[in-house]
Formats: C-alpha cells, sequence, structure tokens
C-alpha cells in the first residue's frame, strides 16, 4: 500500500492499494475532525485485511465502503468489509442486488465527516458505472475516483455486459469521460480502479499518477471525436479472462469474507490420485525449476503477477485445484491470490519435495532454452515453433513459420499441434511456461522458450 500524490487539502489523505496480479488499486481516503480519524474505502479487494491494517495503524475508522460498479475482474471485498467495521455500504442504483445497501444515483452526495463524495452516474464500463468526486470541509475538489470510466491515458472495456451492448457503452464511456473533463478543474487528481494491467482496461499506460488537467490533453477519449474514439475502442478490444464471466454474478450476489487459511496438507500419494483423476495439481515454483523437475502430470503456474490472470483463464470453473509450492509461505500467497477471484475451496496443498519424489518414479522434466538456440538450428524439419500471445500479438509480428494457439486456447487445440517437438514462446516466457507444462502433461515433447519476444524480433527470427 501507498500514499497517493498529496491532493490539495491538508485535512484529507489517499491511500492507495495496490493488487498488481490484477492490475487494480483500491482506495482509502483517510480525515479527521474533531480528533475523530474517519475513514472511507472505494472498490476494495476481497482480502481486506490489508484494509484494516493500515486504517488500524491510522487510527481511522471506517464508515463508508463505495463500489464504482459492480466488478467483473474480481471479487469485491465490499460487503465483507462493511460488516466487519459496521460501515455504510454504498452501491450504484441500477443492478439487483442479493444483500442491503445504500443506493445511490447521479448527484447523491456521501458524507464523511471531514470530506464528501458526490456520485456522478458515468456509464459506459458497466450501464450503471458511479464515480465519485471527493471534495474538503471548504467544498474544494480534491480528487474523482473514476473506477472504469476515465482511467490514466485509456478507459476501462465495453464489452463486458454482452456484445448487443458494446458499441452503446462506448458512446456512453466517451460522453462520461468529457462530463468528468469537463465538470471538473484541471488540477483534480484521478484515481482509477482498473488501468495497471488490469484486462477490464481498453488500453495500457505508464503513468502512476495523473489529473484531469493532464488527460485532457492525453486522453483518446478527450482528443477524438465520438465516432472515432468509438470505433478505435471496437476494434482494439482483445480477448479477456474466462472467469470474468462469473465475477458479476458473485458481486450481485455478495461475497463472504475471505478465508486465508492454510489448505489442509496432503502426501505424494494424494497428489499422484488427483493427477491421476484428472484433476489440476499445480506447481507454484519458479518455471525453471518446474521445467527442471516436477511431478509428471502437474501444471506449472508461477507464482507472480500474472499467475492469478491465467490461472483463472485456463482453470474450469468449480473444478478441484491442489497446490504444489516451494515454502508454506508461497502457498499462502497463492491462497489469497486465489480468493480474489473466487477461488475459495482448495482441494489440498503440498511443499515441493523434487529429490524425494524421484526416488518414486514420477519426476519428469523438460529442456529450457532461448531464442539464439532457435536461431541455431539449421533444421527446423522436426521441430514446431508454437507462439501462445494473443491473436493480436501474433498478427503485429511473428517468429517466421511459427503457429499461433493463444494460451487460453490451447487445452481445446492439444489434438491439432502434431508429432513434432514443439518449442514454445510468448512475448517474455511465462504463458509459455503455463503452455509447457500442459503439453508436457499431455504427453508432447516441449522445450520451453524462456526469453523476451523482442530478442527473437533482433535475431532476425521474424518477418
Amino acid at each position: 500500500m501507498t500514499t497517493a500524490p498529496k491532493p490539495e487539502s491538508d485535512d484529507v489523505e489517499v491511500l492507495v492499494v495496490e493488487t498488481p496480479s490484477l492490475g487494480d488499486r483500491s482506495y482509502v481516503v483517510i480525515g479527521a475532525t474533531d480528533g475523530d480519524v474517519i475513514a472511507a474505502v472505494i472498490d476494495p479487494q476481497r482480502d481486506v485485511d490489508r484494509i484494516l491494517d493500515r486504517t488500524s495503524a491510522a487510527g481511522a475508522r471506517i464508515i463508508r465502503v463505495l463500489e464504482t460498479h459492480v466488478h467483473n475482474d474480481y471479487v469485491s471485498g465490499g460487503l465483507a468489509l462493511a460488516r466487519a467495521t459496521g460501515a455504510e455500504y454504498v452501491v450504484p442504483a441500477g443492478d439487483e442486488l442479493g444483500f442491503e445497501a445504500t443506493r445511490v444515483a447521479d448527484g447523491d452526495v456521501v458524507s464523511a465527516g471531514p470530506f464528501t463524495l458526490r456520485a456522478v452516474h458515468t456509464p459506459g464500463h458497466t450501464a450503471h458505472h458511479t464515480s465519485y468526486v471527493l471534495t474538503d470541509a471548504t467544498g474544494a475538489t480534491i480528487a474523482v475516483f473514476s473506477g472504469g470510466s476515465l482511467l490514466f491515458d485509456s478507459t476501462g472495456r465495453t464489452d463486458l455486459l454482452g456484445p448487443e451492448h458494446t458499441e452503446s457503452l462506448a458512446v456512453a464511456q466517451y460522453r462520461s469521460v468529457r462530463r468528468l473533463a469537463h465538470e471538473l478543474p484541471s488540477a483534480t487528481s484521478v484515481y482509477p480502479t482498473h488501468g495497471f494491467g488490469s484486462f477490464c482496461a481498453a488500453g495500457g499506460t505508464d503513468r502512476d499518477a495523473s489529473t484531469i488537467g493532464e488527460q485532457r490533453a492525453t486522453n483518446p477519449a478527450l482528443t477524438r471525436g465520438e465516432r472515432q474514439f468509438v470505433d478505435e475502442l471496437l476494434a482494439n478490444l482483445s480477448d479477456h479472462p474466462a472467469y470474468y464471466a462469473h465475477m458479476g454474478a458473485l458481486n450481485r450476489a455478495g461475497a463472504p469474507a475471505a478465508d486465508l487459511s492454510a489448505p489442509r496438507p496432503v502426501d505424494l500419494e494424494d497428489l499422484r490420485a488427483r493427477i491421476d483423476a484428472g484433476e489440476w495439481v499445480i506447481d507454484l515454483r519458479q518455471r525453471a525449476a518446474f521445467a527442471a523437475g516436477h511431478l509428471r502430470g502437474s501444471v506449472g503456474f508461477e507464482l507472480s503477477d500474472s499467475f492469478l490472470t491465467y490461472l483463472g483463464w485456463l482453470h474450469r470453473w468449480g473444478a478441484p485445484l491442489t497446490l504444489v509450492g516451494a515454502d508454506a509461505g508461497q502457498i499462502l500467497q497463492a491462497r489469497r491470490e486465489l480468493v480474489r477471484i473466487g477461488i475459495d475451496h482448495l482441494a489440498g496443498a503440498a511443499t515441493a519435495d523434487v529429490e524425494q519424489w524421484r526416488t518414486s518414479d514420477t519426476v519428469t522434466s523438460y529442456p529450457v532454452v532461448d531464442f539464439p538456440a532457435l536461431a541455431a538450428l539449421t533444421d527446423r524439419g522436426d521441430v514446431r515453433v508454437v507462439d501462445v500471445r494473443r491473436s493480436d500479438e501474433f498478427r503485429a509480428a511473428h517468429v517466421n513459420g511459427a503457429v499461433n494457439v493463444p494460451l487460453h486456447d490451447l487445452l481445446d487445440r492439444l489434438d491439432s499441434l502434431g508429432p513434432q517437438q514443439l518449442w514454445v514462446h510468448c512475448a517474455s516466457g511465462y504463458r509459455a511456461s503455463v503452455a509447457a507444462s500442459l503439453l508436457d502433461a499431455a504427453g508432447q515433447d516441449v522445450v520451453l522458450v524462456d526469453d523476451s519476444f523482442t530478442t527473437a524480433v533482433d535475431l532476425g527470427l521474424t518477418g
């Protein structure tokens, strides 16, 4: 958790709670009045202990929890946080919910002691999306919490409610962003929920902070005409993780508090039985360590910022998962990640002991190479290069002779890749490592190309 750039107020502080594995941010607004320290929380992730620890350290009472929209990329911790603290839970009007909450519409003001949050209906990312304008006790505008509307140099994607709504929501998104830019002062800080790697964003950015004034000069919704903006947004919408299909329903129903306890320990016999039954045993270790030695039939998802997106994308919703980690801490961190997207029930976990497992003849491996090794091949007759990046990435540039099988399509195309040795690559190595483990588990002869795609370009391997 970090502190945001200092707002233009001595009485209000904004804390940023980052979740890099989802590319999202949550926010805590803290202000003091008459010796009482008050906090409001916007778009909290499900593991709310991070927020409670920080507000406790500040001596602050959480009295309001607000959502900008019903989220499609993570399970909200808002309801659980409100119940744990007795805070008022504030949700935009429109969506049907399975719990009681304060519903707000355009123009409604949520008071929080030394500051207020004014609701601004900003449809686009969702139909009922609402931003919140933060003002201090003097009435001065400090910031806007823009959720999935106005992002840094981008906007939220508009296709998550179905193709029949995508274009109309794109038009609404354009007008919502323009409304914020028109109504708010240039110095207003912008605090979006999405846009830091989230697939909920329609584009990326390198910014860590921004203002309304900066966005007026750089954001496509503020520098393009409406038709051009809509056409460009629709043309550049890429695939999004499959687990998104389940998030909205979970959030409308209201998720219980997250269970972050250690999964039940299991032994080698249990692991082999689960693999034999067709269940996924997920190895969290670093991808080179997995390639060097792992349980035959297990699948490697290195625990990094990419772990949650791609496991959530490929995992069959509701199917059993068992974790294998380098140590107990790695397993606990993976559990924390998984509850963020509603994977609450794990079949068990084990600490990796590859040397002991070798004695039972259950360990296998595959080679790890780089792009210079591919360049050194004088005859590719018995080798097929498999590019597991998205189709739009492949169209932009690819290794000569490579076949494109996007990672999220791989499980449906395992039988189409033929008998050759498969050299698998992506943009940086992560997706390729997952693909290599899936192919290995399926009995394919696989080689992991763990390298940056820019190396392939530099070596002249691309056309």
